[in-house]
């Protein structure tokens, strides 16, 4: 009988494992998700609510022992002095009146200084004498401290909770009376409240745990069931098996879904039965024209559903291997199309236009400008609009030539104005004062126009060449005599400074060495920079040009020549200076006093890139600007300088 029993038992545990094990995995990977998630907050909701009782229970304990001490401590202050005159009467009759005004003590016992219990208030009690007593005698602590002066406390549990016990010995001038023993009551606000607590916490443990079961088993049987039913079916339908059918009787919003799967599965199925061959060969030769065109071609619904779309439009957005056919065309586009066209193509969908035309710049995948054309798709009665068409080209290369070409137009106008009005401002003081100057000025003023003529006509080839820097033309440098330059560059703007009261002046160190560079290139940067600082300095101002060459780095490294353009100008702002070297960025966009194309500095910046160098700025607003670079030495003076450097000499980094 035994071994059937136990041969029963462990087929049932067998069986209920497995059917566990089968209910379990009914469930759907987010229901699982949830079980899991709901058993571990409650866990954690479990023990912080346990965690809290427990403090409770300590805090309370602390408190009916610290409550306990002191009463004790009054108690026995009281009475001492009575028991040291034998006035037990007295004793007994305050001892009386302490024990009836507070509920909070348990009991009061006396005992001489052998143990001997003489008074209690109830000392007949048998839990009293069960914990506290043995033959009428009190059985103290192993630990109590015998005559000195601190009380001793402990806590036994009893049916009502923890009974603090505290010990105070009776001492009178130093003499050791007896014992004094008092109980306390635990509180029983703090009693209550803690389990009332326990019990609704473990009660409401058991009711989500309750619920979670049967919301699994209800999940199980009316939704999780169906459900995969039906993707079974949607999974057999997306095979091409149109005769998939489902049989399941349940009403509500799962019955309305499976009525109408059966309903789609028909129509499927009479549907290829009569046009899906003809369809196909269609849609096939729709494709076959749409990807032959050299231009983005995408075609969307009414709802924003991409029907058709070609590998062009796929390799200008990067959809290269991405499924975008049948998803929303505004999910697929990048965010700054996106932004652009989307309230236009919900305005065509509703009818409201016909055509609309964007040019957009493109970062993503690669950066490029498109153009895109959007048209309604019309019936065949051009009733109602189907869907609309979206053309996609790619424009870079002609906008590339549009901004070459004025990118072209600007160098030229910015660079042939200077020497144009040099030209222009010495023969018109040739024409109107030539009496009034002398033969010497006169010559001066005749070989500066040879010289910007000369230049005018070097800068219309070197702008040429300017436009072609990042095509990686090559230019020749040779020795550069940098007082030559520089003193050239003053006289051309000596008259234009003096004009607008400005003070243009030199600081160059003696003997500057040799550099290597381009001379007609660095007379564009010299007369750009002064230019820029005799235009932003106000009348009264200072424009300073410097050179002086740098220290050695070390005996085996060429020195440079550094050169500065300072003025007392306006200065350039924080913001500002860091897009100044940028083409067209003009700073007087900001105070809209002066003229200029913003190209001078661009120039500027790209002949330095060209010396192999790095145009600098340090500049405060109302204070002035300073732009500075370095410029190598020529070869020769390289080796002349390391040459005349001494042995023993030590160099030092600048």
């Amino acid at each position: 009988m035994l071994a059937l029993f136990a041969n029963f038992r462990d087929e049932f545990a067998a069986g209920a494992s497995k059917a566990i094990a089968n209910w379990w995995s009914e469930f759907t990977l987010q229901t699982k998700l949830l079980a899991v998630a709901t058993l571990m907050v409650s866990l954690v909701m479990s023990g912080l609510t346990f965690w809290a009782i427990n403090t409770i229970q300590q805090d309370a304990r602390l408190n009916d022992t610290r409550f306990g001490r002191d009463l004790g401590l009054l108690l026995a202050a009281n009475v001492a002095p009575l028991i040291a005159d034998h006035n037990l009467t007295e004793v007994a009759q305050f001892s009386q009146r302490f024990y009836s005004s507070t509920s909070s003590v348990r009991y009061i016992l006396y005992a001489d200084e052998t143990g001997q219990i003489f008074f209690g208030i109830p000392f007949w009690e048998a839990e009293v004498e069960n914990s506290l007593t043995i033959k009428r005698r009190i059985q103290l602590p192993e630990d109590y401290p015998g005559n000195e002066d601190q009380p001793m406390v402990r806590q036994h549990m009893t049916p009502d909770g923890a009974v603090t016990d505290v010990f105070v010995p009776l001492i009178v001038n130093k003499k050791y009376l007896g014992v004094l023993a008092v109980g306390i009551n635990p509180n029983q606000t703090a009693v209550i409240s803690t389990n009332f607590t326990r019990d609704v916490t473990i009660a409401v443990f058991i009711t989500i745990w309750v619920m979670v079961i049967l919301a699994g088993v209800i999940n199980a049987l009316t939704i999780t069931k169906p459900i995969k039913e039906l993707l079974v079916g949607v999974k057999q339908i997306a095979a091409g098996n149109f005769k998939q059918r489902i049989d399941i009787p349940l009403g509500g919003e799962l019955g309305e879904l499976i009525l109408s799967f059966n309903e789609m599965a028909e129509r499927l199925e009479r549907y290829e039965e009569q046009n899906i061959e003809e369809l196909t060969a269609e849609k096939a030769k729709l494709e076959t024209l749409v990807s032959t065109i050299a231009d983005g071609a995408v075609l969307i619904d009414n709802n924003m559903q991409v029907i058709l779309v070609n590998p062009t439009a796929r390799r200008i957005f990067g959809w290269e291997g991405v499924d975008v056919v049948g998803g929303n065309i505004l999910h697929h586009l990048p965010q700054s199309v996106q932004m652009e066209i989307s309230r236009t193509l919900y305005e065509m969908a509703a009818g409201e236009s016909e055509s609309a035309e964007f040019r957009l710049p493109l970062k993503q995948p690669t950066q490029r400008t498109i153009r895109i054309l959007l048209t309604t798709v019309l019936n065949l009665q051009r009733e109602s609009i189907k869907g609309i068409a979206i053309t996609v080209q790619d424009i870079t290369r002609e906008v590339e030539l549009n901004e070459a070409k004025s990118q072209f137009i600007s160098n030229i106008s910015h660079e042939l104005r200077t020497p144009l009005f040099n030209i222009k401002t010495y023969i018109e003081t040739l024409h109107d004062y030539g009496e009034d100057l002398d033969i010497e000025e006169r010559q001066e003023f005749l070989q500066t126009v040879n010289h910007e003529t000369d230049r005018l006509t070097r800068l219309v080839n070197d702008v040429l060449d300017l436009s072609k820097l990042e095509s990686g033309r090559t230019y020749s440098f040779d020795k550069v005599d940098l007082p030559q330059a520089i003193e050239q560059t003053l006289r051309t703007y000596q008259l234009n400074a003096k004009d607008k009261g400005i003070e243009l002046l030199q600081e160059l160190t003696p003997n500057l060495p040799l550099v290597l560079g381009n001379y007609d290139l660095l007379l564009q940067v010299f007369g750009n920079l002064i230019g820029n600082a005799l235009k932003f300095t106000p009348a009264g101002g200072k424009v300073v040009i410097r050179a002086y060459q740098l220290d050695f780095n070390s005996r085996h490294e060429a020195g440079k020549v550094r050169i500065e353009i300072s003025d007392t100008g306006i200065g350039i702002a924080t913001e500002d200076q860091q897009a100044i070297f940028d083409r067209f960025f003009r700073v007087e966009n900001r105070v809209h006093t002066l003229e200029g194309t913003g190209l001078g500095l661009s120039i500027v910046r790209n002949i330095i890139d060209r010396h192999h160098s790095q145009v600098n700025l340090v500049s405060e607003v109302g204070i002035g600007t300073t732009f500075w670079f370095d410029l190598e030495l020529f070869e020769e003076e390289i080796l002349a300088k390391v040459e005349t450097i001494p042995e023993n000499l030590e160099v030092k980094t600048v």
